[in-house]
């Protein structure tokens, strides 16, 4: 018997084999479907009508709910949505060596941002007698005072925070 006539067998059979389970498995579902049916449509007549409409009310009571509660969230998510966009959302962090007689990265600048870009970049120069720190205001991602190299760093990698996490 030739190999490709013996894969098309068994790949037929298999198929034929799916078909059936997926046939069976339709036919228990549309029973499941039949029994709930006739549980909804249960009665004679009159009764039958009553317990449609007792149904029809437990339905339109559960909607009613579920409305109100949608609405209730997204009122909750929409203040939550809103006092988001004034808490911190953006950090960065830049670690460099600011005078050439100290060891190591010791200073930095440090961007704390909200979600339009409002808050403020704090700088530490490490000296081997003192350490300086500086904080400036930010606004709309820009400063009324002037940056440094790593504060326009520590700023644009906390803007990048923020369009990363959108």
């Amino acid at each position: 018997m030739d190999v490709a006539l013996l894969i098309w067998v068994v790949a037929l059979t298999i198929l034929a084999i799916v078909g059936v389970v997926w046939v069976l498995d339709l036919h228990s579902r549309l029973n499941r479907m039949r029994s709930n049916y006739e549980t909804l449509f249960a009665g004679d007549g009159e009764e039958e009508d009553a317990n449609l409409a007792v149904a029809l009310k437990a339905l339109a009571s559960r909607l009613s709910e579920t409305n109100a509660r949608t609405e209730r969230l997204v009122a909750h998510t929409q203040q939550i949505d809103e006092t988001l966009t004034n808490v911190v959302q953006g950090i960065g962090l830049v670690r460099f060596r600011a005078f050439k007689d100290t060891g190591g990265d010791q200073s930095f600048s440090l961007a704390l941002v909200d979600g339009e870009g409002n808050g403020v970049v704090v700088s530490a120069l490490y000296g081997r007698g003192r350490t300086r720190i500086y904080a400036k205001p930010v606004q709309g991602w820009l400063s009324p005072k002037p940056l440094g190299e790593e504060e326009e760093e520590a700023l644009n990698e906390a803007h990048q925070r923020i369009l990363a996490s959108d």
